[in-house]
């Protein structure tokens, strides 16, 4: 049986009044719900240098969550999560078109995380990151869609060029600006033990992976652990908004695929 803990925590910084950082979560009402529909978690950074980026991050975040909530049981969540994205996406350009926001701009990242059975499903728009992190170890399961990481991939500058390029959070994706958007999708193969982090740029651009991974993979309670985790990124920079949920994959349901339909695998 897939069992979950989780923890979050936000702190606007040392600059900006407002936090235009949102978080939410779909919590499974029974063992069942957990194995046909599974656990969500959402984070969304509203789109510094635009208007209004609070109400398209609480908007991502409502239109996501809301969206899994009433989703067909056993749906596919490689399938299920960039649909949900591409709602959000237009909730939040339309969200733009109302009569007193008309022809000002609004945006929003986002990272969201599906759990069901062994696998997290990971989907993606912007710098948002998930970290999975396993024997203390931080690896970025998503690429950051920045101008200067898409020049990095190409190899047209260098990762320390890229780390500090004065444009490394210039957005090549982003929800709202247009009616569509792409959103990348993975999965991830969990075990008891691991860790899944998503957090905003507010906290890996002041944090290195080993960091992250070594204050996530201390024992306790995950709200403090989270608190640690994001007064650590504002200490060492706190020029943005700084989220972050830490997900705890305390046991899984191993399952194996026989004839397109899943089975849990024996153990032993």
């Amino acid at each position: 049986m897939l069992e979950v803990e989780f923890g979050q925590a936000s702190h606007p910084g040392k600059i900006r009044a407002n936090n235009e950082d949102s978080t939410g979560f779909f919590r499974p009402k029974s063992r069942q719900e957990a194995r046909s529909r599974g656990w969500l978690f959402v984070l969304a950074d509203g789109v510094g240098g635009l208007d209004m980026g609070e109400v398209a991050s609480a908007k991502a975040v409502e239109v996501i969550c809301a969206g899994f909530a009433e989703a067909q049981e056993h749906t596919s969540l490689l399938a299920l999560l960039p649909r949900l994205i591409q709602h959000a996406n237009a909730a939040v350009h339309d969200e733009g078109l109302t009569r007193e926001r008309r022809g000002k701009p609004i945006g929003t990242t986002v990272v969201a995380c599906a759990l069901r059975h062994d696998q997290a499903c990971i989907a993606h728009v912007g710098d948002s990151r998930c970290y999975h992190v396993r024997d203390g170890r931080a690896m970025a399961v998503t690429h950051d869609h920045t101008w200067v990481n898409e020049q990095r991939r190409l190899g047209l500058i260098s990762p320390a060029e890229a780390s500090n390029s004065e444009s490394r959070h210039v957005l090549t994706r982003s929800l709202g600006p247009e009616l569509f958007v792409t959103a990348d999708t993975m999965t991830v193969a969990l075990r008891g033990g691991d860790l899944l982090v998503l957090c905003c740029d507010g906290l890996h651009g002041a944090l290195p992976e080993e960091e992250i991974g070594r204050i996530v993979s201390q024992p306790g309670d995950l709200d403090e652990i989270a608190r640690h985790l994001v007064n650590a990124a504002v200490e060492a920079d706190g020029s943005d908004n700084t989220t972050a949920q830490i997900i705890a994959v305390r046991s899984v349901e191993p399952m194996a695929m026989y004839r397109g339909r899943l089975y849990p695998r024996p153990i032993g």
